[in-house]
């Protein structure tokens, strides 16, 4: 007798990550002390407009070059920046706020080769979800190349659109997330 496996459904994950994944948190892509480091800030909020105090978030980003610290970026004649991880996680505290500090990444080819404009990549976990939402941190001094940008051209959606993009004010970059409901930040199906 053959014994069958059958797939389990997915489950929905708990409140679990300040005590299972961010110890220690790792909100410095970049030293404090980094000549034009930025410090990016948020909010993440449930569908009914509350702060998550129980989220995580998840940023990874090329450097100032373009390229990624991943064995996966051959780019051989772009250089690597041995004080720049390229990746960051951090929860959100009990007012549902983030923040992480980072550089501007530079221009990365997109897939088809043409110039993506400088971006963070952004995965939210967080309670009552069966898979992390992914999402995309536009530059607003970036006007052109977001216009120009292969992914952010494909929201169709102005105020869908308008989610993508960071708000520059007193020193830091904001970038709330809106995991539903009114103004939801627009996420991508990976």
């Amino acid at each position: 007798m053959s014994a069958r496996l059958l797939p389990t459904p997915s489950q929905t994950v708990g409140p679990f990550f300040e005590f299972g994944l961010l110890r220690p948190a790792q909100p410095n892509l970049v030293p404090p002390e980094t000549p034009d480091s930025i410090r990016i800030e948020g909010t993440v909020f449930d569908g009914q407009g509350r702060p998550v105090p129980d989220a995580m978030l998840e940023i990874w980003q090329a450097s100032p070059s373009g390229r990624y610290a991943h064995p996966g970026d051959f780019r051989s004649d772009l250089p690597i920046d041995q004080h720049f991880s390229g990746f960051g996680r951090n929860g959100t505290d009990a007012g549902g706020g983030y923040w992480f500090r980072t550089v501007k990444p530079g221009i990365v080819p997109w897939l088809d080769g043409r110039p993506q404009a400088p971006h963070l990549n952004v995965s939210v976990f967080a309670r009552g979800l069966v898979h992390r939402l992914v999402t995309r941190m536009y530059f607003p001094d970036e006007a052109e190349a977001n216009a120009a940008d292969p992914v952010l051209a494909s929201v169709q959606d102005p105020r869908a659109r308008a989610t993508l993009i960071a708000v520059a004010g007193d020193g830091v970059l904001r970038f709330d997330l809106h995991l539903q409901g009114e103004g939801e930040t627009c996420f991508f199906q990976i």
